[in-house]
């Protein structure tokens, strides 16, 4: 066991020689090392997980949420995953390119699908690299955005799709 700890300490020093961590004899540059120290290791490893491919609008549906909290549905039947759809008025085509600039102002998004009235997005963590599926289905029939907030990867999410949907409908409106 001890040389199993002592080959990825190895390592741990290896990659931050690798990508310039050096001891510094200053305060300020030692707190950035440190933060170089625990930052680059941790953007070796991504927890991205895998695009669904079951993911879309089906029968004016999106997927259902799991039974993890860790996601949000506008079209949930059960309080711990519902959350209002958004609203809009006017022109529907005007709504989902408003929704688009909202969702690309956003910091670690990427846009992987927007056609007709579906916009699909993957949002990135800052820290760690969790990646999390959120659409957007405009029904123009009830003059609303259906929503759908999912993590990835694991249980729990903190509120993080919840807190998503709620500072997108509010850029939104």
């Amino acid at each position: 066991m001890s040389k199993l700890v002592a080959i990825a300490a190895s390592l741990y020093f290896v990659t931050l020689a690798y990508f310039g961590f050096t001891p510094a004899a200053s305060a300020n540059s030692l707190t950035y090392n440190f933060n170089s120290a625990i930052a680059t290791p941790m953007a070796l490893f991504s927890f991205s997980g895998t695009r669904p491919t079951n993911i879309g609008v089906t029968n004016g549906k999106l997927l259902d949420c799991p039974n993890s909290p860790n996601c949000v549905s506008s079209q949930s039947t059960d309080a711990e995953h519902k959350i209002a759809p958004l609203t809009y008025t006017g022109d529907p085509a005007k709504a989902l390119a408003d929704l688009k600039a909202v969702i690309e102002s956003l910091p670690r998004t990427k846009i992987i699908t927007a056609e007709g009235n579906y916009i699909y997005a993957e949002f990135t963590s800052k820290l760690m690299g969790y990646v999390d599926d959120v659409e957007f289905y405009l029904n123009a029939d009830k003059g609303i955005i259906e929503v759908r907030s999912a993590s990835r990867l694991g249980q729990s999410d903190l509120g993080v799709n919840r807190d998503r949907i709620e500072t997108i409908r509010a850029k939104f409106a």
